[in-house]
């Protein structure tokens, strides 16, 4: 597996679930795309690795991160335009 395919799974979940929760996606990653794809932060809570991250985007245009939520989301209407991050 591959951090593209790993990109590719999260877009999957985003399309199914509308939200995609950082807290609990990076437990299916490490579940079902294995444990490489993910680290222990600087805070030592789990996060999904920056490589991985990168490819999310770059085949993500339209999806925002909900800073608060801690979550990823479609782009609406109302979200500052050009931005890929929202309070």
């Amino acid at each position: 597996m591959t951090p593209k395919d790993v990109a590719r799974f999260m877009k999957s979940q985003l399309e199914e679930k509308k939200y995609l929760y950082q807290e609990e996606i990076v437990y299916e990653i490490m579940e079902k795309c294995g444990s490489e794809f993910v680290y222990t932060n600087e805070n030592g809570n789990p996060a999904i690795d920056k490589v991985v991250l990168v490819e999310f985007r770059r085949i993500t245009p339209n999806v925002v991160w909900e800073r608060g939520e801690r979550c990823w989301r479609l782009r609406e209407g109302y979200d500052t335009p050009g931005s890929r991050m929202q309070e």
